[in-house]
């Protein structure tokens, strides 16, 4: 099976803060077929930020 197509892809989630932070985790794509949007913390503002999926 290609890694592209793959049912729990690795995605990046990049910071809105606009600091360049990043987390990297996996999700299900048949429960989260959108871009995933999480609010977590980004230590180089030392805020709650939105973090949104990047392609």
């Amino acid at each position: 099976m290609a890694r592209s197509q793959d049912l729990r892809p690795v995605i990046r989630l990049r910071s809105t803060a606009g600091t360049g932070y990043t987390y990297v985790t996996r999700k299900n794509r048949r429960n989260d077929p959108d871009r995933l949007v999480l609010r977590t913390f980004d230590p180089v503002v030392r805020r709650h930020v939105d973090f949104r999926e990047e392609r």
